[in-house]
């Protein structure tokens, strides 16, 4: 039995010795990152809400606020600037900031932005609401998907519902109702000014380190697991920290977007229409269907119609169909106008409207210019499939069986003849031999291997006797 050498003992032991040795590292790195996390100075955690509010914006406030507690931030300010967004989302974000321990200052800044819709009621959600100058609060008309007025029935049921949270919401921080409900059945909205005057925020900021100096020794009451109580801010001096979202979190807020998550669905049909018409590229299929899957992601975080979606996908099997079939274009072209529809009714709201989501459509600017590059790319490849099958229904197809040729090799037993001006690998039927230049009769065919017979006589004339015998048919 052979006994391992000193040398790859010594080696298996340094392997061990570092290997111990980095787990120990790491283990020692993380403890030491934990513990100063927890020991950081006094700090405030910056959480910024610029986009539409939808499913990874409620996530993304509610890890903030976990991580400020478990940090000992003195308080989470939360930058909004946002035109709305779904209202369950809303919801969700609205009991997050009424369960933190942490008290949350909701800040309506930089100078520009604007709390509409769902925004108004995070904002009113917060143990502090401020507003920068020049930055305006308040719900849009009540207006459908697509532009489209509701009826008064509809909209009192509709709006009496969330008019109702937000006078929760107004009660339980102590907020005039009055102004704060016609945000929602009035579309009221309203500039920094006429917000501090009325009572719906606390108090107007030029920036973040100002209201912080200004939210100093301000009283607010936050939960705690023996119930609610008081806090006196000290925010005065204290370092800022930002909060911002995580890679994937930021990949799903970016998708989060109408004309991207439009843009993922239409390049994952065709990727799959390329592969299904080109067999074994691979990568056009497994783009497709990333592409797909992330847009099918995107769609769940929006009010999406997938009807939409139907008539995407079925524009490139009218494609495909137009490729198979003698359709003189008739089929591509359903499928291009299939493809424009289905982008206009992506974002189509045709149920029970949400009154603090934005109005939402796939833009005209990438609709056009995708129907456009669909229908060149689609055309091209139609044209060459079509043109492909009429070329190889020209071919002519010759009968092997019968046919005549001549050997040009010797035939012991095998070897190779030339029949219908090609050379084809051939065996001799039976254990015969035939000489370099003879005639032969094709007796059967095995896939790229005749079986032939001695002929009478040659057939074709032997030219560049030197050569051809390596031009063997496979």
């Amino acid at each position: 039995m052979v006994q391992p050498s000193h040398f790859m003992t010594r080696c298996r032991s340094r392997w061990r010795v570092t290997f111990v040795a980095l787990w120990a590292a790491t283990l020692v790195v993380g403890i030491a990152g934990q513990v100063l996390v927890q020991s950081q100075g006094r700090h405030a955690d910056l959480v910024e809400l610029d986009s539409i509010i939808h499913p990874i914006s409620a996530r993304y406030l509610a890890r903030a606020i976990d991580e400020a507690a478990a940090g000992g931030a003195e308080v989470v300010v939360v930058a909004i600037d946002t035109p709305g967004g779904l209202l369950t989302s809303t919801r969700e974000m609205v009991a997050s900031i009424f369960a933190s321990p942490v008290p949350v200052i909701v800040f309506v800044s930089p100078m520009g932005a604007r709390a509409a819709s769902a925004g108004t009621f995070i904002t009113a959600a917060g143990h502090v609401a401020a507003m920068a100058p020049g930055t305006n609060i308040g719900a849009a008309s009540p207006i459908g998907g697509q532009g489209e007025e509701f009826g008064e029935t509809l909209k009192a049921k509709i709006f009496e519902d969330t008019a109702a949270e937000i006078r929760t919401i107004a009660e339980h921080r102590g907020r005039p109702v009055e102004p704060l409900e016609a945000t929602v059945l009035k579309a009221k909205a309203y500039t920094a000014n006429e917000a501090l005057k009325l009572g719906i925020i606390d108090l107007v900021a030029d920036d973040v380190g100002a209201l912080l100096e200004a939210t100093d020794g301000m009283k607010v009451v936050v939960s705690s697991p023996d119930g609610e109580r008081e806090l006196v801010l000290a925010t005065a001096g204290i370092d800022e920290r930002d909060v911002r979202m995580g890679f994937f979190e930021q990949i799903l807020s970016f998708i989060a977007d109408p004309n991207v998550s439009f843009m993922l669905i239409s390049l994952g049909g065709l990727g799959l229409f390329v592969e299904i018409t080109n067999p074994g590229l691979i990568f056009p299929g497994v783009f497709g269907v990333m592409a797909l899957v992330l847009g099918f992601v995107a769609l769940g975080n929006l009010p999406g119609n997938w009807a939409g979606v139907a008539l995407i996908m079925l524009a490139f099997v009218l494609l495909f169909a137009e490729a198979n079939v003698s359709g003189f274009g008739v089929l591509g072209a359903l499928g291009i106008v299939s493809f424009v529809f289905g982008g206009i009714l992506l974002f189509g709201h045709f149920g029970t409207p949400d009154p603090s989501f934005p109005g939402i459509r796939v833009s005209p600017w990438v609709l056009v210019p995708s129907a456009t590059v669909l229908a060149a790319v689609g055309g091209t490849l139609v044209l060459a499939m079509v043109n492909s099958r009429r070329q190889t229904a020209r071919l002519p197809s010759f009968r092997l069986d019968g046919a005549e040729g001549v050997a040009t090799t010797v035939l012991n037993p095998s070897g190779t003849v030339r029949v219908h001006g090609e050379v084809w690998s051939a065996r001799v039927s039976g254990d015969g031999r035939i000489e370099r230049g003879k005639g032969v009769v094709v007796r059967g065919e095995e896939g790229a291997m005749l079986t032939v017979e001695p002929a009478g006589a040659a057939s074709e004339p032997l030219e560049a006797e030197g050569e051809e015998g390596s031009d063997t048919q496979q």
